[in-house]
C-alpha cells in the first residue's frame, strides 16, 4: 500500500495520534504525515504510506488554506485557546478598553499580507540549540524562536461577531496562524489568541480528498480505495518513461541518459539544461513510478529518490 491517504483530523488529538491509529487499521508501521497540525486544529492531514514516505519533503510544498477564529481582547502564552491568559483588553487602571471595530481590524490585517518576518510561537516545534521550543517553554525557560520569513497570499474576513474574527488565510508553508492571532492582537492593542483552526488545503490535498478517522476505522482495508497512488502524486512535475536499460540504472541510483528514455512528457526540452534544479519523475514502461531524478546536464539525470 503506497500512496497518500488524506485524513480530516479531529480536534483534541495530535498528528502522531492519527498516525498511530492508521498504523493499527492498515497493519503497517511505514506511515508518516505531511505538515503537522496542533491538537486543537482540525482538517487536512495527508498521511504518506509505504514508499510515499520518501516523497514527504516534496509533498509538503504548496499553499496552505486555513479558516480560523481569532479571539480579540485576550492573549495567552501558547497563542491559542489551550494556554494561560496573559492579558485582557483592560487598561493599567483596570478600565475596559473598547473593542476594535471592523474597519480597524480590516486595516491591521493588511499588515500580514505579503512576504514578511514572523516570530513562531514560544510553544512550537521549532528548535532552539537542538531543543524543541515547547519543551523549554514548559520548563518556564526563556524562549525566543528565531524569526522566519513567511508569505501570505490573502486574508479574507468571513465574519466579525462580538470579539471574534473569523477569517480564511491562503499562505505558504511555515506560516503560523497562532502567531497571526497574537500579532494581530498586539497591533490592535487589545491582545488576541487563536480560538479555532481548520486546514482546508495542504498543497495539492483538500478536504474533498479527506476521510475521517472514524471512517478509516470502519472501512479498514477498503480505505485503500481512498488512497492516492504514487503514480498520481506530484502531477505538475514533468516525467520520463524509461526503457529496460534506464530502469535498471535508475533503480540502482545510477545516472540516466537520453538513450535510456523512451518517452518524455511535460514542458521540458532534452533534460532542460537551462534549469538544472528541475526534477523529473521516472516511470517504467508499465507505468510504475520508480524514482525522482534531478537534471545534471543536457543529457544526464541523477536519481535522487528511488521508490522501488
Amino acid at each position: 500500500m503506497d500512496g497518500v491517504l488524506v485524513i480530516d483530523k479531529p480536534a483534541g488529538v495530535t498528528s502522531h495520534d492519527v498516525v498511530s491509529r492508521a498504523r493499527r487499521v492498515l497493519g503497517t508501521r511505514r506511515i508518516g504525515y505531511v505538515g503537522t497540525l496542533d491538537p486543537m486544529a482540525t482538517g487536512v492531514l495527508p498521511l504518506v504510506i509505504g514508499h510515499a514516505t520518501r516523497l514527504a519533503s516534496l509533498l509538503s510544498v504548496g499553499p496552505k488554506i486555513y479558516t480560523g477564529t481569532i479571539h480579540l481582547g485576550m492573549a495567552t502564552d501558547t497563542y491559542d485557546a489551550t494556554g494561560e491568559v496573559q492579558n485582557t483588553s483592560q487598561s493599567a487602571d483596570n478600565q475596559h478598553v473598547p473593542s476594535p471595530d471592523a474597519l480597524e481590524i480590516s486595516q491591521k490585517l493588511q499588515l500580514f499580507v505579503g512576504t514578511f518576518v514572523q516570530h513562531p510561537p514560544p510553544f512550537s516545534a521549532k528548535k532552539i540549540n537542538g531543543v524543541r521550543a515547547y519543551r523549554l517553554a514548559r520548563q518556564n525557560k526563556p524562549v525566543t524562536p528565531k524569526a522566519v520569513t513567511v508569505t501570505v497570499h490573502s486574508i479574507d474576513i468571513i465574519s466579525i461577531t462580538d470579539n471574534c474574527l473569523r477569517c480564511r488565510v491562503n499562505c505558504e508553508p511555515g506560516f503560523y496562524m497562532r502567531s497571526l492571532a497574537h500579532d494581530l492582537g498586539q497591533a490592535l492593542n487589545c491582545g488576541g489568541h487563536l480560538k479555532e483552526l481548520r486546514r482546508e488545503q495542504s498543497g495539492a490535498f483538500t478536504l474533498m480528498d479527506a476521510l475521517t478517522v472514524d471512517a478509516l476505522e470502519e472501512m479498514s482495508c477498503q480505505s485503500t480505495r481512498k488512497t492516492i497512488p504514487l503514480a498520481c502524486l506530484l502531477p505538475d512535475m514533468p516525467k520520463a518513461i524509461l526503457n529496460a536499460q534506464g530502469l535498471k540504472k535508475a533503480t540502482h541510483g545510477n545516472n540516466v541518459t537520453l538513450g535510456d528514455v523512451l518517452i518524455k512528457e511535460g514542458s521540458w526540452q532534452a533534460f532542460n539544461a537551462d534549469e538544472l534544479s528541475t526534477q523529473i519523475k521516472l516511470f517504467d514502461s508499465e507505468g510504475t513510478f520508480v524514482a525522482i531524478a534531478a537534471v545534471e546536464s543536457d543529457s544526464i539525470l541523477h536519481p535522487e529518490i528511488v521508490l522501488v
